[in-house]
């Protein structure tokens, strides 16, 4: 199977030199790019009018929570922070079914096809008794129906209110039990090959949450299978606090004594590192997901995204999750990280739309270990794309330099065509594999269904 885009308004290629085309076509042969150039003297099974459209590398979300999009807007935890957000709201996490994530991952990976995001990380962490790896098991099937691209973690809690943690004890496992299904996780998901559609990474909530033994022993058992690790790190002050008070350190070195500093490291977040962790993580190449929306709605902070750019992190786009951004709409994530940086010490200059889009792609790539194959324009790379449509009242009168008018101009628009493995899986701005109407009334129903079971004890959390 081949498609042609012929004659595309511009093409953001975002590889080494960020070089973008005008007036270019892309061939797609299968599930990968075999030409991008001009007039090319090419015939294929599918032609696509170019003219109006703007494509991009399909950007790639790092950190996200699908689980929580069932979550969005609870009115009680609309102006808290972190540690209030996070107590009140297992009230209503703790009764999530493998049907409710089913449902909730549907949701938002279709929103992310639909802001033109093509692969996603998400970090489940959250496991309600008599739950196990079916609620990932869920999410895993929901990514394949809608035809996403998909990197799913394994994440866990170990340390519930009984042991000083913050989540009820009824959401975490025991430390064998995690480490048990974390090793079935990635027997059963995990596809090392080329052009793989899932991967898997395992991902310890916090430090707050699990121990440090669970810690350093989940990071030798993703290396002894080669996946990757990924947590959440200074996010907030609150966690610079409880881990200078209960571990005896500031989390960056916590998390370098129990062996999680490295390129096969991820953190979500980090906000709150100095100059000198800032320069650890360029040196040993740990990666950060940088969530400007989440971190604003929380009133956590913002990250130095530039800083650690310059120091050679490997830094990354995320939406986080949608009870704390509450979209998944990673065109809005790109333009607010186009945006936020410029106040601050590096000024108005910061950040480009190249930059912005380049972390949300190529950064994004490096941080999941698939900068060889995706978040690049180029022949030999995944077919992964994210089109477009420029003649729209959003964009009039932005066209000298359309694919800046992605970020700067209104990002209401939905991507027209999406690809992922060379598959059509947005066609004129719609999901082709689901029934968009369908999800959401189900979602809905599941969601009041849930919130009402949670109300009496979120209400009496907030009374007290």
């Amino acid at each position: 199977m081949s498609t042609l885009i012929r004659s595309c308004m511009a093409v953001a290629t975002m590889d080494a030199d960020r070089t973008v085309l005008t007036n270019a076509d892309i061939l797609i042969e299968d599930n990968r790019i075999a030409r991008v150039g001009h007039d090319l003297p090419v015939t294929a099974d599918e032609l696509i009018d170019g003219r109006r459209l703007v494509v991009i590398p399909g950007m790639i979300n790092t950190h996200h929570h699908l689980y929580q999009t069932l979550f969005r807007n609870v009115p009680k935890v609309q102006n808290v922070k972190l540690f209030d957000w996070l107590i009140n709201l297992y009230q209503g996490w703790r009764h999530i079914t493998p049907e409710a994530v089913h449902s909730a991952a549907t949701v938002g990976l279709g929103e992310l096809l639909l802001t033109g995001c093509t692969c996603a990380a998400d970090h489940h962490y959250l496991f309600p008794t008599g739950y196990g790896n079916e609620l990932l098991d869920a999410e895993v099937r929901a990514a394949a129906a809608l035809g996403m691209r998909f990197h799913p973690t394994r994440g866990s809690m170990s340390r519930g209110q009984s042991k000083g943690g913050l989540p009820p004890d009824d959401v975490v496992q025991t430390e064998d039990e995690i480490l048990r299904a974390s090793e079935d996780f990635i027997t059963r998901y995990h596809d090392p090959k080329p052009g793989a559609m899932v991967r898997v990474a395992l991902a310890p909530c916090s430090p707050f949450s699990v121990t440090p033994e669970l810690l350093a022993q989940s990071a030798a058992l993703a290396r002894r299978h080669g996946v990757l690790l990924h947590t959440h790190l200074a996010e907030t002050r609150d966690e610079d606090d409880y881990c200078v008070q209960t571990l005896g350190k500031r989390p960056l070195d916590f998390m370098e004594s129990v062996d999680w500093l490295g390129s096969d490291v991820w953190y979500a977040h980090g906000i709150w590192f100095n100059d000198e962790e800032v320069a650890r993580l360029g040196r040993t190449r740990t990666g950060v997901a940088h969530c400007p929306t989440s971190n604003l709605r929380l009133g956590s902070g913002i990250a130095r995204v530039v800083d650690l750019r310059a120091a050679g992190a490997r830094v990354g786009l995320a939406v986080d999750g949608s009870a704390s951004n509450d979209a998944s709409d990673m065109l809005a994530e790109a333009r607010l990280a186009l945006f936020v940086h410029r106040i601050g010490p590096h000024g108005v200059g910061a950040v480009s739309a190249l930059d912005a889009l380049e972390i949300a792609t190529r950064g994004s790539a490096q941080i999941l270990h698939r900068d060889d194959e995706l978040g690049s324009i180029r022949p030999g790379f995944l077919a992964d794309l994210a089109c477009f449509d420029m003649l729209d009242l959003a964009y009039a009168g932005a066209l000298s330099d359309p694919v800046a008018a992605l970020l700067f101009c209104n990002s209401r628009t939905r991507a027209h065509t999406v690809f992922v493995n060379g598959r059509k899986v947005v066609s004129e701005g719609h999901l082709v594999h689901v029934d968009e109407a369908s999800v959401v009334e189900t979602q809905n129903r599941i969601a009041f269904e849930i919130l009402e079971k949670a109300r009496p004890d979120i209400d009496l959390l907030q009374r007290a």
